[in-house]
């Protein structure tokens, strides 16, 4: 249901205004029925009376009659009376005989042939089946006009029936029905006024209970792992509130322990993993540092008149497996700093090709979309990335009959992107998840350290690397960082 969906606050809003206007409708709804129940009991009790008095007086008459007291002789008794009770009485009187005939009705004589001269069957029944010897029927008029017709036994002084008097319209005065009106009136403007200040009072009473809870949502939205939290504050919360910030103190107090320890793992894991590259690097250039030693000991002859320059060449192999260990030195002095790397301007091309250059296989390829293209990277961190995807598209190509390594420099219109293809063995589809990750390899030898740590690089320039590979066919390394635009 949407109603729940919303917020607290809204609920908690519409939901006050219901109740109110719902208690509204109850009582009124209670005080209308309240009102008819009376409405009702009023004419019946006014009929009473009117009935009661108009008794009263046929009763003096036929007391001090100088006629018989029969039903033959009640037109004579009630001749002239009738006119004057039905002046004293405002309302019309009909008399009738036990059989139900006219004898004397107060009616002018003119409007005697419009009036029926038989009571109805239906009162004739029912005068004779009631208890009280009294009927009363209800009538509706139609466009508002409700009246009673009420049908009682004229009795004599021995309590004998004579005739039947007959009432016939006891009108509704509206006296109910305008008090009715009056008191609807007044509750309505009541309600009004209800109304408004329950409007205004749920909506200061529901921000003031959501408020508190605000204030939480707020501070766990702006809760980092990598930053100092503050703690929340309140003054003059509910329990519940109260509850929920002392949990979420809590939890911040723990928050900042991981966090602390979490720090640690990652610089200690950080260390491994540099510990393990360097290992990992410098021992390429150990191996064949010995195999030159060996091979120079067992064939080094002082007679052989070209022992020179074996000696130059030998020399010459060992000062630049020396200089290889020297530069990983300060590449694992350089690692050490990172994520703080020097944003030189540099022209990517040209940066690419020199990378290329400490590379003697004929297979390799450069292609370049423009002789200049600008970007901020780190120069010899660049140079890097170059080597090592271009060394690991080598080595993924030595089984192939024809290698074919292909680099290509060229933009769109954010970024640089270098493309490095190789048509090699290509990574399996299990593999490929895993590609990046630290100490994962797929080589006899290594350790797996070389993508890991570019990746690094590149993201430490905001750049990203990316690849695309079909098994048995090759694959292409895609490495994206952004180029300086120039205006």
């Amino acid at each position: 249901m949407k109603f729940f969906k919303r917020s607290l606050r809204t609920r908690i809003f519409f939901s006050m205004i219901f109740l109110v206007l719902g208690a509204s409708i109850l009582i009124a709804g209670v005080t209308i029925i309240q009102y008819k129940d009376e409405a009702v009991a009023y004419q019946k009790d006014k009929l009473k009376r009117k009935e009661a008095s108009i008794r009263a007086s046929i009763n003096y008459e036929i007391k001090h009659t100088t006629y018989e007291v029969n039903t033959k002789n009640i037109p004579w008794i009630f001749k002239d009376k009738i006119y004057e009770l039905q002046n004293i009485h405002g309302t019309e009187i009909n008399i009738y005989d036990l059989e139900g005939n006219l004898l004397k009705s107060s009616k002018a004589t003119f409007f005697r042939d419009s009036l029926s001269t038989k009571m109805p069957q239906l009162a004739i029944e029912g005068l004779e089946s009631s208890q009280s010897n009294r009927f009363v029927q209800y009538h509706n008029g139609g466009e508002g006009e409700d009246y009673q017709s009420s049908y009682s036994y004229i009795t004599d002084q021995y309590f004998k029936p004579l005739a039947i008097l007959n009432l016939p319209r006891i009108e509704d005065d509206g006296f109910v029905d305008t008090q009715l009106k009056s008191f609807l009136s007044i509750l309505g403007q009541v309600y009004i006024v209800m109304i408004v200040a329950a409007i205004l009072l749920s909506y200061f009473l529901s921000k003031y209970i959501t408020s508190s809870l605000k204030a939480v949502s707020e501070k766990i939205l702006t809760t980092r792992l990598d930053r100092k939290n503050k703690k929340i504050k309140l003054k003059d919360a509910s329990e519940e509130i109260r509850s929920l910030v002392k949990a979420y103190n809590s939890m911040i107090d723990e928050l900042e322990e991981s966090a602390v320890k979490l720090a640690r793992s990652e610089r200690e894991q950080a260390w491994r993993e540099m510990a393990k590259q360097v290992a990992h690097e410098i021992k390429n250039p150990l191996t064949p540092m010995r195999l030159s030693v060996q091979s120079f000991e067992r064939r080094f002859d002082p007679e052989d008149p070209e022992s020179k320059e074996k000696l130059r060449e030998y020399s010459s192999t060992l000062i630049q497996q020396i200089d290889t260990m020297s530069s990983i030195a300060s590449a694992f002095s350089n690692f050490a700093k990172m994520p703080a790397q020097q944003n030189e301007e540099l022209n990517v091309p040209k940066i690419v090709k020199l990378g290329l250059d400490i590379f003697n296989e004929p297979y390799i390829y450069f292609e370049t979309e423009a002789e200049e293209i600008l970007a901020k990277f780190d120069r010899t961190q660049l140079i890097r990335v170059v080597t090592n995807l271009v060394k690991n598209a080598i080595q993924a190509s030595e089984e192939k009959e024809n290698p074919k390594i292909e680099v290509e420099v060229k933009t769109d219109e954010k970024d640089v992107i270098i493309l490095v293809k190789d048509n090699g063995h290509g990574i399996s589809e299990e593999n490929k998840a895993r590609i990046f990750e630290p100490k994962f390899t797929t080589k006899s030898s290594g350790m797996g350290l070389g993508l890991g740590i570019i990746k690094t690089i590149i993201e430490a320039f905001h750049g990203s690397i990316n690849f695309t590979s079909e098994e048995g066919e090759g694959t292409t390394f895609i490495v994206k960082f952004p180029k300086i635009i120039k205006p």
